[in-house]
């Protein structure tokens, strides 16, 4: 019987890069610095300007974003593949829900917004986390091409 290779599940390769893992670090932070801008402004409006599915899916992808940024400061081995899968999709659902027009029950639109609260300020925190969520997805794609062992799937004896 072959002898097969395995590589340890919790071996964060991401981390022997450092440019990888400073870009990743950094857009960890900023994307957190912009969640809290933005959740801020959406306390300042008050939540009874959105629909109930406008505040679930916000709260789904707070709860993942901030598990993929703790996934990174604690340097676990899968966080820039959780940076990529929450970064993007997120950067597109906030452009969805607050830059289209009213297009649905998950709209939040800004665009023509009429006694919901937005502002300036609003537009700003919207955009400033739709550009630290793609800076996210993109830092965790650099760091996880940069280390091809990280999109290996780990073999195991068998």
């Amino acid at each position: 019987m072959a002898a097969t290779r395995t590589r340890p599940a919790a071996s964060a390769t991401w981390l022997g890069d450092r440019r990888a893992a400073r870009w990743l670090r950094a857009a960890a932070y900023a994307y957190a610095v912009a969640w809290a801008v933005h959740t801020g402004d959406h306390l300042r409006r008050g939540l009874g300007v959105i629909t109930v599915e406008v505040s679930v899916l916000g709260s789904v992808a707070a709860v993942l974003q901030l598990v993929a940024v703790g996934a990174v400061l604690r340097r676990a081995a899968w966080a820039p593949m959780a940076a990529v899968a929450v970064g993007f999709p997120d950067a597109l659902g906030i452009a969805a829900v607050h830059l289209l027009p009213r297009w649905s029950s998950l709209s939040d639109a800004f665009p023509g917004a009429h006694g919901s609260g937005v502002t300036g300020f609003s537009w700003f925190a919207a955009i400033l986390e739709i550009l630290a969520a793609l800076a996210f997805g993109l830092a965790g794609a650099y760091a996880w091409w940069r280390n091809p062992a990280d999109r290996r799937p780990a073999l195991s004896a068998g």
